[in-house]
């Protein structure tokens, strides 16, 4: 199994860039699609983008495409989430999630918050 720790969230000025991690433990994190997801308070969780085990395919929510990047590095067991052009609408709590066929686990958690 793989055990996931978010960082990286903190409190930013709308156009401004921040980038999360999400650093897994354990020695099959190749393994795992990963993906983050964000929920703002009093909505339920949604998709953000998704990066495939080998790092070769992405796919992003219309909502952040063009402005937010997912990458991964397996030598460091963790995923990327570049987030440009931040927009007020884009404070939530920002989640990843590793899926290997019926398996998945989530991280904790990190605060991102865009003031106007």
């Amino acid at each position: 199994q793989v055990r996931l720790v978010e960082s990286g969230g903190g409190l930013v000025q709308a156009g401004d860039s921040l980038r999360l991690s999400c650093a897994a433990s354990g020695r099959t994190f190749s393994r795992y699609d990963m993906g983050w997801f964000r929920q703002a308070p009093g909505k339920e969780r949604e998709f953000v983008g998704i990066v495939n085990w080998s790092g070769s395919v992405t796919y992003y929510a219309d909502s952040v495409k063009g402005r937010f990047t997912i990458s991964r590095d397996n030598a460091k067991n963790t995923v990327y989430l570049q987030m440009n052009s931040l927009k007020p609408e884009d404070t939530a709590v920002y989640y990843c999630n590793a899926v290997f066929n019926s398996f998945s686990t989530w991280g904790q958690g990190t605060q991102v918050t865009v003031s106007s």
